[in-house]
């Protein structure tokens, strides 16, 4: 950015932490790095990078370092270019006859090699984690896994901009979800928390934006998040024809799971039901096939209802309901009911 784009960033950045009360003077509080350790030693009631997020070896501790850095309740303004800001960029800098094998080639080496335990380090010795490529949902959840609420973020330049605010210590989480098969904390039989086995559909760090998605987004009829940038492309597939819900036999055979039961769900999203219901349902043990692919609902309200019945019937009657259940919801399938 030359001089003048400097200029007109700060001043728009003004403009938007105006809205929070933050009076100090933002150009005392601007900082363009990449090392951690370079962040100076004073304490700070607002910090703003200008070094995009892509460009961070260690981001993790980059973040960490911030929140070090910054009293409670301090607000962090970090930025970065989105996976799909990328993909338009290379689409139109690639010649055409060209766009596809270069995009093809840019996904193995920015995404697949990354991620593989054998090229892994080579990968970054040679990039040094220089020009990454990171999803919008990992953008916002490594900032929730290391202590700050977002704020708010937005477009500018065709970067991700976003204000968080420091509201905890960071999780020192030393084992995200990036693999293609991973465990999700799940409540389970006697609100005990269990590891259910699942493909992955979303992009890493995502769990950590549950919350900001349903505050900003609302639940659909369905029940399920509405416009959930989290999902990948290919993850929508998978979980239309419940692909993504095969490795979950690995919890029926360690006993956590039933064949039939109640969709085990995570804290938040079980945080959300009704009490009575929440007691109700670590009553019984969850399952692979939950009890709405009988009743088939149309809306959220339906779901708690068929949770309902399906409960009452089951402490009643658990080997019979799991029958009848069990053999209507393969019906229901083979008809063509399938996962929204």
């Amino acid at each position: 950015m030359n001089s003048k784009d400097d200029n007109n960033l700060v001043e728009f950045l003004k403009d938007k932490l105006s809205r929070y009360n933050i009076s100090d003077n933002i150009s005392d509080s601007i900082f363009k790095i990449t090392d951690y350790t370079k962040i100076d030693n004073k304490n700070h009631s607002l910090i703003i990078n200008l070094s995009i997020v892509n460009n961070i070896r260690r981001v993790n501790k980059f973040h960490e370092a911030i929140n070090r850095k910054l009293d409670s309740d301090s607000f962090y303004v970090s930025c970065a270019e989105t996976m799909e800001e990328r993909r338009r960029r290379v689409r139109n800098k690639t010649p055409f006859g060209f766009k596809t094998i270069v995009r093809i080639i840019d996904f193995i080496y920015k995404r697949v090699f990354p991620k593989l335990p054998i090229v892994k380090f080579l990968y970054f010795s040679i990039t040094k984690g220089y020009n990454r490529v990171i999803s919008k949902a990992e953008i916002l959840g490594r900032l929730v896994s290391c202590g700050f609420e977002i704020i708010e973020y937005f477009e500018n330049n065709n970067l991700l901009y976003v204000i968080s605010k420091k509201t905890k210590k960071p999780d020192y989480n030393m084992n995200p979800s990036y693999g293609f098969l991973f465990k999700m904390k799940r409540v389970g039989y006697k609100g005990k928390i269990i590891g259910v086995y699942k493909i992955r559909t979303m992009y890493p760090y995502s769990e950590y934006c549950q919350d900001l998605i349903i505050k900003e987004n609302k639940l659909s009829e369905s029940g399920k998040i509405s416009n959930d940038f989290r999902i990948t492309t290919w993850g929508k597939f998978f979980r239309r024809f419940w692909i993504d819900e095969l490795p979950m036999v690995i919890n029926f055979f360690k006993g956590q799971l039933n064949i039939v039961g109640v969709r085990p769900l995570s804290v938040g999203y079980f945080s959300k039901y009704p009490k009575d219901l929440q007691d109700s349902r670590i009553q019984v043990k969850p399952g692979l096939f939950p009890p709405y692919y009988a009743d088939l609902p149309r809306n959220f309200d339906e779901i708690l209802l068929s949770e309902k019945k399906y409960i009452n019937k089951k402490i009643k009657n658990p080997i019979k309901t799991d029958f009848e259940y069990f053999f209507k919801i393969i019906i229901n399938i083979l008809k063509g009911a399938r996962s929204q």
